[in-house]
């Protein structure tokens, strides 16, 4: 059997708050960053670790203990000279140009997004960017284990965005919508253009408007026919124009 060369390159961000610990005790706790080359199952061949300069020493601490846990990882340090890390067209247009000018190479690297650390907005624009393909990869999250359980390491979860898989729910959406309109009319297929317009029309509209709770209601149900007729009649009706 075949031993496959490809190798792991994970692209994540520092984290400030969740990726912090100066004294030996910071092995005892969770963090996002080192976590990832603690997982016996992951081997992560290279890593490019985004970072503000205003936290380089705390950059610094992470490679160091990415060394000692996982020897074989490659730590490379990234610069990302945010001035607002929480404005959303900064941080994208940054990701973007870094996306941008990265040497990709798909034919031997797989690449794992962590979307874990880093403000909301960067975490954001990292999820949009490997959806949009600009960063070609999957997405990688990890989170702490139990209280229970209590491992340094935590846990990881791979995600997959290629939208090939997705087809299930957007047929299942394309199908409840058929049962809707098929209700508001009542049952009865008609090859009307104008009425079935009419129809989607108001699907789409009054009746996601109406309360839960009074969808079931006797009056709902006698509007809804009464509705239903004066469409049909309307959909027949000779066209003039104004």
């Amino acid at each position: 059997m075949a031993i496959s060369a490809r190798r792991t390159v994970v692209i994540g961000v520092l984290g400030s708050i969740l990726d912090t610990g100066k004294s030996q005790d910071r092995w005892e706790k969770w963090r996002p960053t080192v976590a990832i080359c603690q997982q016996p199952d992951l081997a992560v061949h290279r890593f490019e670790l985004l970072y503000e300069p205003k936290f380089k020493s705390l950059a610094e601490l992470v490679r160091a203990d990415i060394a000692q846990a996982s020897p074989e990882t490659n730590l490379q340090l990234v610069e990302m000279p945010f001035t607002d890390p929480w404005d959303f067209e900064e941080v994208y247009s940054t990701l973007h140009e870094f996306a941008k000018t990265y040497p990709f190479s798909t034919d031997e690297e797989d690449y794992l997004i962590h979307i874990t650390t880093g403000t909301h907005v960067a975490q954001i624009c990292l999820f949009l960017l490997t959806e949009s393909r600009h960063l070609p990869g999957r997405l990688l999250q990890t989170s702490p284990t139990g209280k229970a359980e209590n491992k340094p390491a935590g846990k990881y979860t791979i995600i997959d965005l290629d939208l090939s898989r997705y087809d299930k729910i957007a047929s299942r959406a394309a199908l409840e919508r058929k049962d809707a309109e098929a209700i508001l009319k009542g049952g009865i297929e008609t090859k009307n253009t104008r009425y079935n317009r009419l129809i989607e029309q108001i699907e789409k509209s009054p009746s996601r408007r109406d309360p839960p709770h009074t969808a079931c209601r006797p009056h709902r149900c006698w509007q809804k026919s009464t509705r239903q007729t004066h469409l049909r009649n309307q959909a027949c009706a000779p066209q003039t124009r104004g």
